[in-house]
C-alpha cells in the first residue's frame, strides 16, 4: 500500500474542481423539478462505481473500441459544450426522455455529469502519475462531497433563492464552456500532433 496524504489531496482537488459539483447545483435543481426526486446515494455510489472501474480499465476500453485518450476528450468537450449551452441561454437541446427519479439519478446525474468524459480523462491522467489506491481515495472523498450536495440542494435553493440560481447557472455556465472549449483545443491539437 502506497498511501501518500499529498497525492490523496492533489488528486482530490482535482477531480473536485473537474466534477465541479457545486457549478452543477443549478443542473441538478432543475433535475429534481423534471424527476420529482433523486436517489443522492445511487448517483454517489453509481458515479464512483464508475470512475474506480474507469480508472483500472479506461484506457484498455477506449483501446478496445479504438479510441484514444485525446478522442475520447474531445467528444466530453461537445457533451460540455451543449450542456454549457443550455445553462446559458435557458434552451433544452437534450431531449427528455425517461425523467423518472431511477432513471435521473443514473443518466444524466451519475453519468455523465458526476463520472462524465471529462473526470473520466482525468482518471487516465492521474493514472499515470499517482498510485491507485490514493486516486480511489481521492473519488471516495469526492462521492462523499457530491453526496452531501445532492442531499443539500434543495436547502441551497432556498438558500439562493430563484435570482441567486439563474446567475449561478449563467456563470457555471460560461465557466463549463470555457472548461469544454479548454478541453477541445487541447486535445485536438495533440490529435493533430500525433
Amino acid at each position: 500500500m502506497n498511501i501518500n496524504f499529498q497525492e490523496i489531496l492533489s488528486a482530490t482537488m482535482v477531480l473536485f474542481a473537474v466534477i465541479d459539483i457545486i457549478g452543477s447545483i443549478p443542473i441538478i435543481i432543475s433535475l429534481r423539478e423534471k424527476a420529482g426526486h433523486l436517489n443522492s446515494g445511487r448517483a454517489s455510489i453509481i458515479a464512483a462505481i464508475v470512475m474506480i472501474i474507469f480508472l483500472f480499465l479506461g484506457e484498455s476500453i477506449l483501446n478496445l473500441i479504438g479510441v484514444n485518450v485525446n478522442e475520447f476528450a474531445v467528444a466530453g468537450a461537445f457533451i460540455l459544450f451543449f450542456i454549457a449551452l443550455e445553462m446559458i441561454l435557458g434552451v433544452t437541446l437534450f431531449k427528455e426522455g425517461n425523467t423518472s427519479p431511477k432513471v435521473a439519478s443514473v443518466f444524466p446525474l451519475a453519468f455523465p455529469l458526476l463520472a462524465g468524459p471529462g473526470s473520466l480523462s482525468t482518471l487516465i491522467f492521474l493514472r499515470a502519475e499517482y498510485h491507485a489506491e490514493n486516486i480511489i481515495l481521492a473519488i471516495l472523498l469526492n462521492a462523499i462531497i457530491v453526496y452531501i450536495v445532492l442531499k443539500t440542494s434543495s436547502k441551497l435553493e432556498k438558500i439562493l433563492g430563484q435570482n441567486g440560481i439563474v446567475i449561478i447557472q449563467k456563470v457555471f455556465g460560461v465557466i463549463l464552456l470555457a472548461i469544454a472549449v479548454k478541453l477541445f483545443t487541447s486535445n485536438i491539437q495533440a490529435l493533430f500532433s500525433q
